[in-house]
């Protein structure tokens, strides 16, 4: 097991109902900017409950944080918190919402551009605005680290940054605001937790048995609910509490303590969702098949390990093993309904040189935990997933 420091001070707040501890959460004094997304937090009643929650405290509400939340509107919510005096956040939505709480905290009392804030990957913050969660959309595990993605769509960029400043003083977990959620977004937040989980676990083996055994759980758990999540007739409570669950371990730290890291997937599907639009979770499905099956090699031993545990894959040579356990893991994504092919987004081979000069651009040279997924790599990958 590798060296590592693990700190996580966001208090989970879990479970029907729960929307009312915002009374007790969230600082008496405060002046509240609630951050939404379309409309759909309003529809469904959440709005109206966190506002009740708030009681007295004066708050306002931005809207019209997109999927994949861009800088030009993040910088809107700025402007809107320093000349309303707002002293508190709360992100009411999925990832993409928390994301913004992010950078928007971050960016409020930063001196300088805060396009920098990207640019140096979050290293420059040196404080940011208190702000809590509300969780509708289990995907991401925002709600409770320190990471987040903005996308600057006049440039084409989508660039991640991390800060201990930015970690959520609270997130409330309430597994029944996902029962509105239309199925694609149900899909998109198991594969996009499968995944994250998958960048962590599939490396290089370090003797840390009990993070393996951790990620291996939370992947059972995805390939047993998913089918169950889109099948069902009615939402049962159970299986959308063991996504959203599930969704925060996957990227809360834990599982990725003491063990390499990889990442190049996602560095990839950024690139795609910035160019093509297409959602997060979704170009993850398209790279992981291929980016395993072109570093089988590198993750010999963990893609033996991952195809018996995970899909009890005992026969055959080693090979043979490994293909299986790629193949089952495609076959996983299209039984969610995601396509896991670059045609399914009317995407042909002339896509790809724009992607790879845009993973140069922004410095996505030397990806993986062993820094070996060059561009010409990651072009083979993208060749593959056609």
């Amino acid at each position: 097991m590798l060296n590592f420091d693990f700190h996580n001070p966001t208090q989970i707040v879990f479970g029907k109902n729960r929307i009312a501890d915002i009374g007790k959460l969230v600082p008496a004094d405060a002046k509240v900017l609630i951050l939404v997304g379309g409309a759909s937090a309003e529809k469904t009643g959440t709005l109206g409950e966190v506002r009740e929650a708030l009681g007295a405290r004066p708050n306002s509400t931005f809207n019209g944080i997109e999927p994949n939340p861009s800088f030009e509107t993040v910088m809107k919510a700025v402007e809107q918190v320093r000349e309303g005096d707002f002293n508190f956040l709360l992100a009411v939505g999925g990832g993409s919402v928390i994301d913004a709480a992010k950078f928007i905290a971050a960016a409020v009392p930063f001196e300088g551009d805060p396009w920098t804030i990207l640019l140096k990957r979050g290293s420059n913050i040196k404080s940011a605005l208190p702000f809590g969660t509300v969780l509708t959309l289990p995907a991401t595990g925002s709600e409770m680290n320190n990471g987040s993605v903005i996308t600057r769509r006049d440039i084409g960029a989508k660039l991640p940054f991390r800060s201990r400043h930015v970690f959520p003083l609270f997130s409330v977990l309430d597994p029944t605001k996902t029962y509105t959620l239309p199925t694609q977004q149900i899909a998109n937040g198991v594969v996009d937790a499968f995944v994250h989980t998958v960048e962590q676990y599939l490396t290089y083996p370090v003797n840390a048995p009990v993070q393996d055994r951790f990620a291996e759980s939370l992947l059972q758990t995805l390939v047993e609910v998913g089918p169950r999540l889109l099948s069902a007739t009615e939402p049962d409570y159970d299986d959308r509490a063991s996504l959203m669950w599930t969704a925060t371990l996957a990227l809360n730290g834990l599982i990725g303590a003491g063990v390499p890291q990889d990442w190049a997937t996602h560095m990839i599907g950024h690139e795609l969702t910035a160019l093509h639009n297409i959602d997060h979770a979704r170009t993850l499905a398209i790279v992981l098949p291929s980016m395993l099956n072109e570093r089988r090699v590198q993750k010999h031993h963990k893609l033996l390990q991952y195809g018996e545990r995970v899909w009890g894959i005992q026969s055959g040579t080693d090979d043979e093993r490994i293909t299986a356990a790629i193949d089952k893991t495609r076959d996983f994504f299209e039984r969610m309904g995601i396509p896991t092919r670059l045609s399914a987004y009317g995407l042909a081979a002339d896509a790809i040189d724009v992607v790879i000069r845009q993973l140069e651009e922004h410095g996505m040279t030397k990806l993986s935990e062993r820094g070996d997924v060059t561009p010409e790599v990651s072009r083979r990958v993208l060749e593959a997933a056609l």
